[in-house]
């Protein structure tokens, strides 16, 4: 799987970004794709999913109700809509294919090939 993610940039608190990630290729078996975030001196976090028939969607807690998550099939990407940013929504963005559940709402796993570059995404206060 190929996946190669776009839209990050500086926005001020309040502001709105878009982000892209084209993937080409991708397991069968797994459930969805969407999107992580890591901070300086944090762990990668879950974020936003979507499943591949693009019927249920996914959000941690803390973006529920702000950012969005959505297909196109006919251009085989997935966008993460982000709106009314904090400053803590402040990380690097991977998006991520092949993704299974493994537990809670917010568990996946990813496998190894299966992750996009990474696009920074800064909300200044």
């Amino acid at each position: 799987v190929q996946l190669q993610a776009s839209g990050g940039g500086l926005v001020p608190a309040g502001g709105s970004l878009r982000l892209s990630c084209a993937v080409s290729g991708r397991t069968e078996s797994s459930d969805a794709m969407g999107w992580f975030r890591q901070a300086p001196g944090r762990d990668r976090e879950f974020v936003a999913a979507i499943t591949w028939s693009g019927g249920t969607t996914y959000y941690r807690d803390a973006v529920k109700g702000r950012f969005t998550i959505y297909r196109d099939s006919a251009k085989n990407a997935t966008y993460l809509q982000m709106d009314s940013l904090k400053p803590e929504d402040t990380a690097v963005y991977y998006c991520a294919a092949d993704m299974n559940r493994v537990g809670g709402p917010g568990s996946w796993a990813v496998p190894l090939g299966s992750w996009g570059q990474g696009t920074q995404v800064t909300v200044s206060s």
